[in-house]
């Protein structure tokens, strides 16, 4: 055997051709090269969001492997073709023959394969240059470098894979014994079929592809990946070998060959995660959305008792990419629904939905459950702020009533509204969906509960991304936060003609109109307009301008007209948006607010906090306390304390925030270990259900792959999509 495989060596040394034919191999370089020049070519051309639309280009193997698969395959063909008429005659022991190829192919196979790999890789990365690390809507870069994880093993592996092409090409050279035959075949299996599994719908092109030779992608598990390419040699070689031996003799490699074949099979299948078992009796609804429910107890304290039914909704897997598990949208409010956000803002989890399930419900504080009157939800007293203690005391009692008023319906699960029994609600989905851990976007609101997820779950977190959200834990950054969005307003003002208040101090406008309406408050039709009533219904419009600055152009307008003493302006547009002339109470938000402790503890605290505000926030003071003023006198005790979070057991965060946001979610996220941040360098409140391509990017790669971007990221606006 020795002897034989020599004697193949020196064949192959002895045919120049041989050498010109591995020298054709370097076509996949200037191929991967000339592939990525294209892609930077494109990417240049566009701007913004665009360019993260883009498919990244990996460890650059794609367009360059099929070349190199095709070359090597064409080598272990002609190894027997070349010889059907001659030492096919003369060998009596053909088998011998055949298996003494194999060492010399997988050897030059092996170093041409490693050399060609790391060649694609290196002439891609040259190409792309800095636009490699350019973090992508699919959670991907552009490039990706030897430094990444993985990256080095997938180039040494995909060097490692082209020998066992090189056998293909010989088992289907043995059996056509047909050198333009075995080119046909070897075509067929590199090129052909992969291109048209590329042509089918999604997401049968990624299954069929996933069982190909090249076109593999990632929907299969390592193992799986890897027992499937080594099936196609072991057929091909199974094949070859039934072929060439004389008959009478065939049944020893069948056998083999049938034997080995059925162990990779097993290895595949084996291989396979096993998919959670849901216990959600899923049905269609609405746009691409499946709908279920979760039967949750009143009160998590007593598990047997009365029990309701939470909606839930699933955008599933489109099964283009290997699952990982499911990423689960806890929404703001609080009470907003996330069933209704997956059907407004489905689109923003495209790229995520190719690895998770994504899930979402409607929670039990949520109005859409239709347990509480819809009317008495949103109507509770105007607040005002308290000269006195007696009047302190005359609110509590407004609000207690309202509360109680609205508590007649359903007692039981009025007091259990908090965000705490939602993070429990939310591990009973988890449970119902069969996954041992989630992965979490919250938005807004949706902090809170995630937050008491974290302390009472930590160890069912796989990853958590906190976009915008409410710090229940915070260090009243509130006050400076909307200070500094008070000074964009009155720069805006300063600079453009489209403010009403323009060629004035707009601060100094402000001041003076609060001092004016706190001393007289100026009529609205029938109602009128305090000071904090002013700052209250200002508060929205400066956090989010809108397109064109359309709602500070309003709120500048409104401004004037209130100097003139008509605070209809003001009146208009918070009518337009909550049903009522200026701000009132919302029972609905505060019977979660005060539940979780957003409350004073007396008037005392209610005096401190106030004063703190109007020292560093003399232009919007009464924005920090509205919220707390609607749980004085509120009737039931705090079930959801802030509590620190445990010190094991987490995965680090990734929290992202806008100019408004970013304080409060930076200060929760990095309060776990080794966790990471984004901030926007722009108005509005949450960015991943608004689209933001920027920031998906960077929560997509985190949620995906687990990898941070570094502390200090920052995303700016799309000027493009503007």
């Amino acid at each position: 055997m020795i002897d034989a495989v020599l004697a193949e060596w020196l064949k192959f040394r002895s045919l120049r051709s041989n050498f010109y034919l591995l020298a054709s191999s370097l076509l996949a370089v200037f191929l991967s090269a000339g592939a990525a020049f294209m892609v930077t070519r494109g990417f240049d051309n566009q701007t913004g969001a665009d360019q993260l639309r883009f498919d990244n280009l990996g460890a650059g193997l794609g367009t360059g492997l099929p070349v190199a698969y095709f070359v090597l395959g064409a080598l272990g063909a002609l190894a027997m073709t070349a010889e059907h008429d001659t030492s096919l005659v003369a060998v009596p022991r053909r088998l011998v023959l055949l298996c003494a190829k194999v060492p010399m192919l997988l050897v030059v196979g092996l170093v041409s394969g490693e050399v060609l790999a790391f060649g694609m890789h290196v002439a891609t990365q040259a190409v792309l240059g800095d636009r490699a690390g350019r973090v992508l809507l699919s959670g991907q870069t552009l490039g990706a470098s030897l430094s990444e994880p993985g990256v080095l093993a997938e180039v040494a592996l995909a060097g490692a894979s082209v020998p066992l092409v090189a056998l293909v090409g010989l088992g289907v050279g043995t059996v056509l014994r047909s050198t333009a035959g075995s080119l046909v075949v070897l075509i067929m299996l590199v090129f052909v079929l992969p291109t048209a599994a590329m042509t089918l719908p999604s997401p049968w092109g990624s299954r069929i592809g996933a069982y190909l030779i090249v076109g593999g992608g990632d929907l299969l598990p390592p193992l799986a990946a890897a027992a499937v390419l080594v099936a196609y040699p072991v057929v091909a070689m199974m094949a070859g070998a039934v072929a060439i031996v004389v008959r009478g003799r065939r049944a020893r490699p069948l056998v083999a060959g049938l034997a080995a074949t059925g162990v990779l099979v097993a290895t595949v299948v084996v291989a396979q995660p096993a998919g959670a078992a849901s216990a959600i009796d899923w049905k269609p609804c609405r746009e691409d959305m499946e709908c279920g429910s979760v039967q949750v107890p009143v009160d998590w304290d007593e598990p047997g008792g009365r029990k309701i039914s939470l909606p839930v909704a699933r955008l599933a897997t489109t099964g283009t990419g290997r699952r990982i598990g499911t990423v689960f949208s806890i929404p703001g409010g609080p009470g907003a629904s996330g069933v209704d956000d997956l059907e407004k803002s489905g689109g923003s989890f495209a790229h995520l939905r190719r690895r998770f399930d994504v899930v979402s419900f409607t929670p039990r504080n949520s109005p859409a459950l239709e347990i509480f009157s819809s009317e008495c939800l949103e109507k509770g007293p105007w607040l005002t702020l308290p000269r006195d203690e007696r009047a302190y005391d005359q609110l509590g009692r407004a609000n207690r009533a309202a509360a109680l008023r609205c508590a007649a319906r359903d007692p039981e699960l009025f007091g259990h509204l908090d965000s705490a029994s939602v993070a429990r609600d939310i591990d009973a989905v988890r449970a119902a969906l069969g996954e041992e851990r989630l992965s979490f976007v919250a938005t807004s609101y949706g902090g809170v509960p995630a937050y008491a997820y974290a302390r009472l779950f930590p160890r069912r977190i796989r990853a958590m991304y906190l976009d915008g959200i409410v710090n229940q834990v915070g260090r009243n950054d509130r006050h400076t936060v909307m200070e500094a969005q008070f000074g964009r307003f009155v720069t805006w003002c300063a600079s453009s003609t489209a403010c009403a208040l323009h060629g004035r101090d707009a601060g100094a406008a402000w001041r003076a109109l609060l001092a004016a309406a706190d001393r007289s408050p100026i009529p609205a039709r029938e109602i009128a307009y305090s000071g904090f009533d002013l700052q209250i219904a200002a508060a929205p419009h400066l956090i989010s301008p809108g397109a064109d600055h359309a709602r500070w152009k309003e709120l500048s307008e409104s401004i004037e007209r209130a100097e003139r003493g008509d605070a209809s302006g003001f009146a208009g547009y918070v009518g337009a948006g909550i049903g009522s002339p200026k701000p009132m109470a919302f029972v609905g938000m505060n019977m979660t607010h005060c539940l979780d402790g957003y409350r004073f503890r007396d008037y005392a605290d209610y005096r401190s906090v106030r004063k703190l505000g109007e020292r560093l926030s003399p232009n919007l003071a009464g924005n920090v306390v509205w919220h707390r003023l609607g749980c004085v006198g509120w009737p039931l005790p705090v079930q959801n304390p802030a509590a620190p979070l445990p010190t094991a057991g987490l995965p680090p965060f990734l929290g992202a925030g806008t100019w408004t946001d970013y304080a409060d979610t930076a200060d929760l996220a990095t309060r776990v270990p080794g966790s990471s941040t984004v901030r926007f360098e722009g108005h509005g409140h949450g960015l991943y259900l608004t689209g933001d391509a920027c920031t998906i990017a960077h929560a997509n790669r985190y949620l995906i792959d687990l990898r941070l971007p570094p502390r200090g990221t920052v995303c700016r606006p799309d000027r493009s999509q503007a």
